[in-house]
């Protein structure tokens, strides 16, 4: 453990934000000192739980007290102009996802990250999950063989007719944008970049102005398919989020339990207890905490949040236009750019 804490302060107050409250209250390696939300109210009700100040915007927070760090948990359209407010004042900034709802805007929050020195990312919980992160390493040590095919699912009944998430202005888009952020993220932690994508819409049964189930196919550049199921209005009610199938065995990871079996044996072998939220939200702060003290690397990267705005992107490309998608990376093409300026 770190002698100094990294003080931090937390942008948003509302359901996202409750879980890093209960994360910041397990970790030795960061302080909650501060709390802003526009609703008084709010900001108020969760500071005095987690007993620090609050304040009614993040420009007052910044003013009154003493930060090293900042999470971000508002609606995602607002992310690039908070954001990049807070870079510039000095503050490492943990983003919740999706980063941006445009690559642009990414783009832009990377330039303003990178021109004061700090570090700038987007938080994805189920990168930081245990479980996740063992079936990774089960993956790599080349037990299950060759890679075929990876398989992921979120689905569940959820009424949001009444939720900022499915107002297009605010969120950016439905599901897709919602949960396929998720999706994307851990489809390329364990195949690496995604190469094209295709998704297809499913019937719209709550009456949103956005997509509320769909259906991804996507391939990495290696040649793995992937196939993903987003929902709001059905819930598939499997026991396993995440299966991987390889030449030689089966890896599925759960929300009470996770397992593997190679092809050879009979028996499958438990290797984790499931998804536990407080955990996975405490191992995220911890690890932006030690990488802000340069005493570990940042597991998601500056890159890795602009990978995942980019194959959202050609998602949505992808839904308009029906059909085969490749994904762009702007990402390249700026460090191209950069580098025939510099020659």
């Amino acid at each position: 453990m770190s002698e100094t804490k990294v003080k931090f302060g937390l942008v948003g107050a509302g359901g996202i934000a409750q879980a890093y409250g209960q994360a910041f209250a397990q970790t030795e390696w960061a302080e909650l000192v501060a709390i802003a939300d526009l609703r008084p109210e709010a900001a108020t009700a969760m500071a005095e739980t987690l007993k620090c100040e609050a304040f009614t915007s993040h420009q007052a927070m910044l003013a009154n007290v003493e930060l090293d760090a900042v999470v971000v948990c508002t609606p995602p359209s607002t992310h690039p102009s908070i954001c990049i407010e807070l870079v510039q004042q000095g503050k490492h900034v943990l983003c919740e996802k999706p980063f941006s709802i445009s690559s642009q805007g990414a783009l832009a929050m990377k330039a303003a990250a990178q021109e004061m020195g700090v570090l700038l990312t987007m938080a994805s919980k189920f990168r930081y999950a245990e479980d996740v992160i063992r079936a990774k390493s089960i993956v790599e040590s080349g037990i299950l063989g060759e890679i075929v095919l990876f398989e992921n699912a979120f689905t569940s009944r959820v009424d949001m007719s009444s939720r900022w998430n499915a107002n297009p202005e605010i969120s950016g888009g439905g599901v897709l944008m919602d949960n396929g952020t998720h999706s994307v993220d851990i489809m390329r932690y364990f195949l690496g970049p995604l190469a094209e994508i295709q998704v297809v819409e499913g019937k719209r049964t709550q009456n949103l102005a956005v997509e509320d189930t769909v259906r991804i196919f996507a391939k990495s550049s290696s040649g793995v398919m992937g196939n993903i199921d987003l929902s709001w209005s059905i819930n598939k009610e499997l026991d396993y989020y995440l299966r991987i199938y390889g030449s030689n065995g089966t890896i599925s990871v759960g929300w009470k339990e996770s397992k593997y079996r190679q092809s050879a044996s009979q028996d499958w072998v438990v290797f984790g207890q499931g998804y536990n939220k407080v955990q996975s939200f405490r191992s995220q702060i911890e690890n932006f905490s030690k990488a802000i003290l340069k005493q570990e690397p940042l597991l998601i990267t500056m890159a890795d949040a602009i990978a995942s705005v980019e194959a959202i992107e050609a998602a949505y490309q992808s839904l308009n236009q029906n059909h085969w998608t490749p994904i762009h990376s702007f990402l390249s093409d700026y460090s191209a750019m950069k580098a025939a300026a510099v020659r």
